[in-house]
């Protein structure tokens, strides 16, 4: 690849790069959830543009998408911790079952195609998407967190399709601890330590898998784009006070709808992608 060639890849990733912060900074914004569930697909589309390689694309999207969760799950946990808020005989009971999760999941990574990883997306992506909709504030299935082993398969699962799908882990932690119980605001606290667990194995992790892939566009480590990783923190951090202010418009049940619907046109656009 010569020179002018390579400086005009570059040119055109930063471009994509910046349109995909700016965009999933201000829908994570609107819907007050980690921008991970939005990143993804929306990098993905201009992956896609870009020319990047089908195989690659989404394995790309989902591990700069956990690349970029890790500060902001640090963070974000430490602030809660400090203010009481995480259930940490919760989180230090997850330790280990999560991250075994997020392993599991960086070694099927490393062996599914790129069609593939956008199947388990499109399927998670629905049931969540159908959650948010359907979801009811009465719904409980217990009194409170269930032990082991109970708990950390649950942890194991939560670990391991969060990685696949580059996410912090939120939305399936708040539904676990909501379900049997637990306040919306101890279930948020504790998820931002939960995200830690996964961004950073899952980094490290999806690093791993695709060290060395010919594939993988400039500034690549692995299947984590550093590039992306530096450009979109600063990007989706100022987008999302915009978003912030079009959600305080409107009521909290119409952004969950509204977000569920998100989450539904992703699954429908990539399993039409994948049977059309």
């Amino acid at each position: 690849m010569d020179l002018s060639t390579f400086n005009g890849e570059v040119a055109g990733l930063v471009a994509a790069l910046i349109a995909s912060g700016a965009i999933a900074g201000l829908l994570a914004g609107m819907f007050g959830i980690g921008g991970g569930a939005v990143l993804v697909p929306v990098l993905y589309q201009f992956l896609t543009v870009l020319g990047i390689d089908e195989s690659v694309r989404m394995h790309i999207s989902v591990a700069t998408s956990l690349g970029i969760i890790v500060p902001t799950s640090i963070r974000s946990f430490l602030a809660h911790r400090k203010r009481g808020a995480v259930d940490m005989a919760l989180w230090r009971s997850w330790i280990v079952p999560v991250p075994l999760g997020v392993v599991l999941a960086s070694l099927v990574a490393a062996y599914v195609s790129g069609d593939q990883l956008k199947g388990i997306f499109a399927v998670i992506a629905m049931v969540v998407g159908l959650k948010m909709i359907f979801n009811r504030s009465s719904w409980k299935i217990g009194d409170d967190i269930p032990g082991n082993p109970v708990r950390a398969v649950c942890g194991m699962l939560i670990g391991f399709f969060s990685t696949l799908m580059g996410i912090g882990g939120g939305v399936m932690n708040n539904t676990f601890m909501t379900l049997y119980g637990r306040p919306i605001h101890q279930a948020v606290a504790t998820s931002s330590g939960t995200g830690v667990l996964i961004s950073v194995p899952g980094v490290i992790g999806l690093a791993w898998a695709g060290w060395g892939d010919p594939l993988l566009p400039p500034f690549s480590a692995g299947y984590v784009n550093l590039l992306g990783v530096a450009l979109i923190i600063p990007i989706t951090t100022f987008a999302a006070p915009f978003g912030v202010k079009i959600a305080h418009a409107l009521s909290r049940r119409t952004m969950e709808i509204a977000f569920g619907l998100f989450l539904l046109s992703v699954a429908a656009r990539f399993a039409w992608s994948l049977w059309g």
